[in-house]
């Protein structure tokens, strides 16, 4: 099926609702792919969200979309656009703002003098589902001050990895929304944030020596190996494990412990939980655990 990208066409938009053995089909397609649950409350979503992606490739139906989608053809060139189009990035600057407080006065003072991270070594941080590079960047913000305040010397480097390929492109660019960075504390805003010279544009910039800081990748979580050279330092893995079902959850967690080093540091969202959970960590702070040395 070739679909020539930006042609409109007179082929109506699909009204009809999508069938439900059509949900399921693409419900145990996400499971599989990137771990994301579909429950049946769910469907409705779905539904809107695959619409766009129906107009965009000019196809009237949800069985013409499966057919095509679930083609040799289809899992090539449209799984990765829905995968994006199912993913949530809901994303801001120094979200749960403690867990930098934590990182800066807590976690680092404690792997400085343990291993001589940060200056015998790099400082190794992986931002695990970054969506638009808004945390990632906040770390490498409250790191970059830190070592200007307090660390002269403290070398760090932040890996962000996420699933969206739109996301990932968003992030990469640096360029938010002013009202988007209203979280960031004044100080940091002038130091590593750049206004347009545009006056009457909205939109600013992080600063290239921070967005140096930070390198992107697209990574799925289901993946049995994640890429890296060694264990990492630090997770930030936040508000990700909950669109995952029990099984699933555990199944990463036990594969964000063993990259990550005895000592280091998983930050999760305010709504994740791990009890009932068998992992080598240990709860120094609300949603900050430590793996055991």
């Amino acid at each position: 099926m070739n679909i020539a990208p930006g042609v409109f066409s007179t082929v109506p938009y699909a009204t009809a609702a999508l069938p439900h053995s059509d949900f399921r089909r693409l419900s145990a397609l996400i499971h599989s792919q990137c771990g994301i649950k579909m429950p049946d409350a769910k469907k409705v979503m779905l539904e809107a969200r695959l619409r766009k992606r129906l107009r965009a490739l000019v196809i009237s139906s949800f069985r013409e979309y499966c057919d095509f989608l679930f083609s040799p053809e289809g899992m090539q060139q449209e799984l990765p656009e829905m995968i994006n189009a199912v993913t949530t990035n809901k994303t801001d600057f120094f979200r749960e703002p403690r867990h930098f407080d934590f990182l800066v006065g807590s976690a680092l003072p404690d792997l400085m003098p343990a291993c001589g991270t940060g200056m015998r070594r790099g400082l190794k941080i992986w931002s695990a589902g970054c969506s638009t590079g808004e945390e990632p960047y906040t770390i490498a913000m409250a790191l970059a001050n830190a070592r200007d305040e307090n660390y002269p010397g403290l070398d760090f480097s932040i890996e962000a990895t996420d699933i969206c390929t739109r996301a990932l492109a968003y992030a990469k660019r640096g360029v938010y929304k002013a009202e988007r960075i209203a979280p960031v504390p004044a100080c940091l805003k002038k130091k590593f944030m750049m206004r347009s010279k545009d006056k009457s544009s909205e939109l600013v910039r992080v600063a290239p020596e921070v967005r140096a800081m930070v390198a992107f990748r697209k990574l799925n979580l289901m993946d049995r190996d994640f890429g890296f050279d060694a264990p990492v330092d630090i997770i930030f893995c936040r508000n990700v494990i909950i669109y995952f079902d029990r099984p699933t959850q555990e199944k990463l967690l036990g594969r964000l412990c063993a990259n990550l080093l005895p000592g280091g540091y998983l930050f999760m969202g305010h709504s994740e939980t791990l009890n009932g959970l068998s992992m080598p960590l240990m709860s120094v702070g609300p949603m900050v655990y430590k793996k055991a040395p």
